[in-house]
Parts: C-alpha cells; sequence; structure tokens
C-alpha cells in the first residue's frame, strides 16, 4: 500500500527539518513525501534537499492561501492510494508508517486520524499546552476519540484519506479554520467508514507561547458557529462547555468582589488540573503550567465561541475569522 504524505508548511524550515527527518527513520518505506511552501518568506527548499535521497520527494511553492488549500495542491499529485496530512509541527516516531498499514488492513477504513503526544524534547510550555489539548478536563474531551464526549473526527495535524475519497469529495474547503472537521463532517455524510488508530500518534509541538494558543483557540471557538452555519446538526450540546465554563468564570470572579469564597470552584478546578497533568507528566512544574494552559484553552475557546454567537446567529453577520493575517502563527 503505497502512502502520499502531503505537508503544507509556511515559514518554518526547522521544524520541517525534524518532521522529514523522522520520515528518513521510518521502519516501513513505500512513500512519497509532497511539500508544499505556502507562500513562505523563510522558505524550506534547502532542507528539503538533503531528503531527496531517501525517499520520493516533491517540492512545490504556491501564493499564501492558508494550509488546507496548500493541501488540496498537493493532493493533485499524489500517487499513493492514501494521502496523510501532516501539520510542518509534527514528529513521526519509527513505527508510524507501519502502525497506519496495519491499523489500514485491519479496518479497510476510508480516513483515520492518530492522537498526538509531547516529545521529552518539548519545552514545558508546549508539554503544558498538548496536556490542555488532549485532557478529558479541557476541551481534548470533546475532540472525539476512545474516552471522549463526541464521535471522532479526524484533524489535519495526523489525518489519512482514501485517495478517491479526496477526490470525490474535493479536498479541503476553503473555510479559513475549522477546515479539516468540515473535511470530516462531509466524509461522514459521504457513508465513508473512519476510524481512530491510536497506535498511529505523533509528537506535535502545537504552539510556543501562550499568545499564540490563545489566538489559536479562540479561532477554534470561532470556527464552531461557522460550522454549525453549514452543518446544523453539527453541533452538540458537549460543544457548549467552553462558553458555559467562561461565563461561570466571569460569575465567579464578579462574586468574589462580595464574598471570596466565590472563588472557590475556580480553585478546586485548578487543583483537579495541577493533579491530573503531574501525574500524567510526571512534573510538578508542567502541572502548574497545566493550570494556566487549561484556562487559555477553555475561556480562549469560550471566547471565540460567544463571539460568534452573537456575530453571526444575533447579528446575522457573515463567516469571519480573527487573526487572519498570522494564520499560522
Amino acid at each position: 500500500m503505497y502512502l502520499s504524505f502531503v505537508i503544507p508548511v509556511y515559514n518554518r524550515p526547522q521544524e520541517m527539518d525534524e518532521l522529514l527527518q523522522s520520515l528518513t527513520e521510518q521502519t516501513v518505506p513505500d512513500f512519497e513525501v509532497i511539500v508544499v511552501e505556502d507562500g513562505s518568506q523563510v522558505k524550506s527548499d534547502n532542507v528539503v534537499d538533503k531528503c531527496k535521497d531517501y525517499f520520493p520527494l516533491s517540492y512545490y511553492f504556491i501564493p499564501n492561501g492558508g494550509p488546507g488549500q496548500a493541501r488540496n495542491y498537493g493532493a493533485n499529485y499524489a500517487k499513493g492510494e492514501y494521502i496523510i496530512v501532516l501539520d510542518s509541527d509534527c514528529i513521526l516516531p519509527s513505527g508510524y508508517i507501519e502502525a497506519v498499514k496495519k491499523e489500514v488492513a485491519l479496518t479497510n477504513a476510508d480516513a483515520f486520524g492518530g492522537p498526538d503526544r509531547a516529545s521529552e524534547s518539548f519545552t514545558n510550555v508546549q508539554k503544558a499546552i498538548n496536556y490542555s489539548m488532549t485532557s478529558f478536563f479541557t476541551t481534548g474531551g470533546i475532540r472525539g476519540g476512545k474516552k471522549e464526549m463526541d464521535k471522532f473526527y479526524p484533524r489535519s495535524f495526523n489525518m489519512g484519506v482514501r485517495k478517491s475519497v479526496w477526490d470525490r469529495l474535493g479536498g479541503f474547503s476553503k473555510m479559513r479554520f475549522g477546515e479539516d472537521i468540515d473535511f470530516s463532517i462531509r466524509i461522514y455524510k459521504g457513508g465513508y467508514k473512519v476510524a481512530l488508530f491510536l497506535s498511529a500518534w505523533v509528537y506535535h509541538k502545537r504552539r510556543t507561547d501562550w499568545r499564540k494558543f490563545f489566538r489559536q483557540v479562540y479561532n477554534s471557538g470561532i470556527a464552531r458557529i461557522n460550522l454549525y452555519k453549514k452543518y446544523p446538526d453539527s453541533l452538540k450540546p458537549v460543544h457548549l462547555l467552553p462558553a458555559l465554563f467562561t461565563l461561570g468564570c466571569l460569575f465567579f470572579l464578579i462574586g468574589s468582589i462580595f464574598c471570596i469564597y466565590s472563588l472557590f470552584p475556580l480553585g478546586c478546578y485548578a487543583l483537579l488540573v495541577f493533579t491530573d497533568s503531574s501525574v500524567r507528566t510526571k512534573s510538578i512544574k508542567i502541572g502548574f503550567l497545566s493550570i494556566l494552559s487549561s484556562y487559555i484553552q477553555l475561556i480562549g475557546y469560550g471566547t471565540g465561541f460567544l463571539t460568534a454567537v452573537w456575530n453571526r446567529l444575533i447579528l446575522r453577520k457573515g463567516e469571519f475569522a480573527a487573526f487572519e493575517k498570522t494564520f499560522y502563527k
């Protein structure tokens, strides 16, 4: 089974170098890599040249249009039975392709995705952010998966689709944010089989500081309402939880002006996150940082969600996104 990796990149040659290096170390060959430079000022061409002797590798440069359109461009040149899209800030364990092939043989899935982990080489902030993006006690609990509250929707940092299905559905839409969920929804609606491959995990660096992380989750909250406008049945009660959490934090903070004990629920949640993260990461320091990352994630997402509710559902404005000029940041 031949695989085609399609990887969009924007001003991240160092990360692309790490990802391509991890592909040279795969235990199973029989794949190609297609790198699409999405209008970068700092290109990855020298990085790509270093790996051309290890596997079939194509490199294209296009005007900036966002990762969804870059993936579509690369998919036009894919020769594999399955297309696997990765974010440039991912690193693959050496057994990734072997795991994918075994899972496909068992499930015959038309589309799939895998989980992500934090590498020991990541900074403590990145590890804390990874915790908040995967924990049951944050929106990691509504991202879909084995232990989560909603069915699994493959995400573009680690997403595989049968090439024939990709071609029939036209790949990613022109949505600027939430385009991977949009694609997953269309795959489900097309009646295709979707599976979660727990053994096909990747290291995912995600964002490198709090400001960038807030921008990411704020846009994700907006994207949820944009998706709702396209697919009304895609919005589930669990998707309201970050917004309710945000409103609850505001309520308790205002209440603390009159009674300091109003902060007790917020402290209990912080203690829960600290304990769970410290145990999972085996680090008290990351446990403390996870309190901040979890609050940023839930409040950022919830604020974006509420902003979109106001603009799209109440004021009846069209689709929008924030921080568009710093999409990759």
